[in-house]
């Protein structure tokens, strides 16, 4: 099946909610049309001339990146700067433009989960709580002998997930009625005629993020032509989100091992560290990109050493004062396991949603080396 701009953004959108982006971000489609046939993606940290060209040399229709290409907003469009010229080479060759950057970062399938599963972390927890999901009661009205068929449809698309349980629902019997009007379609009963039908009351909950497809997917395999439901917005409180994760070493090992480590699991010729290389280290925090503002965070938690990048002097010698170990394995070193891994969730998502799409994980060259 063909796939649309807006059917990737909905898969992506179902692991990496926009609405847990930092206030501050800009996320989501950048540039190009919802309604644009998607074939070939392109997955990449940055948008660049470099990532551009082999997009245009690939035939891509849509390039997913990390960071915003439009992070600011801009007040022209100048074709002989940098930025004007990829804008309109964007433009030119019919190429959507798509960013999942702090959302991708704290979402529970995201870059941090997914960094501290690569270094082998155990019992992984939310560093900080910063943003708890909406939770939703929805209460659909089904004929019995299509209930079956309406909760696996609910269950698919994610509703009824009560912490490690799925497909929770609860149903109960009543008397519905209608009276079809002149024009109508009715699965049951007659235009004109009152009709009384044995129902089911299904209820599930559902988390905001998944809400609208949960609705489609209702409506889908309800046999109604205009189903009766209810949405509730609910007082619970939903999943917790955050940018950075603690987790434990199997066994303590020195802060040297452990940066080998690092530098073995992320592929990496070399790293800055705070600390004692012989200190040992077990309870370990991490947060990819520019993460030192957590430094109180892991403090608090009292974790042994800090994983994340951007590491300035100041903050160095704060974590120094503290006791806190760090290791800065670089912006782009925290974070350029994106593209693969964000290939094989969209690969494995549309393969589900029965899309026919070629997805490429492209590096970019690293702009700060080391010698």
């Amino acid at each position: 099946m063909q796939a649309q701009v807006k059917d990737i953004c909905r898969l992506l959108e179902t692991h990496y909610p926009l609405h847990i982006a930092e206030k501050w971000d800009n996320v989501g489609l950048q540039l190009g049309s919802y309604l644009n046939p998607v074939r070939r993606v392109v997955i990449s940290l940055d948008l660049n001339q470099e990532v551009l060209d082999q997009a245009i040399d690939q035939e891509a229709d849509l390039i997913i990146t990390h960071h915003p290409f439009f992070f600011n907003p801009i007040k022209n469009i100048n074709c002989d700067t940098t930025q004007g010229k990829l804008i309109s080479q964007l433009i030119k060759h019919d190429i959507s433009l798509y960013a999942a950057h702090t959302n991708l970062d704290s979402a529970s399938q995201g870059l941090n989960q997914y960094l501290a599963e690569k270094l082998n972390l155990k019992n992984i927890q939310l560093l900080t709580q910063t943003y708890s999901e909406p939770l939703y009661k929805l209460v659909v009205y089904v004929p019995g002998q299509d209930e079956a068929a309406v909760r696996n449809a609910l269950s698919s698309a994610g509703a009824g997930h009560l912490g490690s349980y799925s497909h929770c629902t609860f149903r109960s019997k009543g008397i519905g009625t209608f009276l079809p009007q002149p024009g109508s379609q009715p699965y049951i009963g007659k235009q004109g005629v009152l009709e009384e039908v044995e129902e089911i009351r299904l209820e599930t909950i559902v988390p905001q993020n998944l809400l609208t497809e949960v609705l489609v997917q209702m409506q889908t395999a309800h046999p109604y032509e205009e189903p009766a439901y209810d949405v509730y917005l609910l007082y619970n409180q939903g999943e917790y989100y955050s940018p950075g994760r603690i987790g434990h070493l199997a066994t303590a090992v020195s802060l040297l091992e452990f940066c080998e480590h690092v530098k073995t699991v992320l592929q990496l010729d070399s790293l800055r560290v705070v600390g004692n290389y012989s200190d040992k280290v077990q309870k370990i925090a991490v947060v990819s990109g520019a993460g030192t503002s957590f430094i109180p965070a892991a403090r608090a938690a009292h974790c042994d050493l800090l994983l994340t990048g951007d590491l300035k002097y100041h903050e160095a010698r704060e974590a120094e004062a503290c006791g806190l170990a760090i290791v800065d394995a670089g912006h782009q070193g925290t974070e350029q396991v994106m593209p693969g891994m964000v290939a094989d969730l969209l690969q494995e998502s549309s393969r589900r949603a029965g899309f026919e799409l070629d997805i490429v994980p492209v590096m970019v060259s690293t702009c700060i080396k080391s010698i």
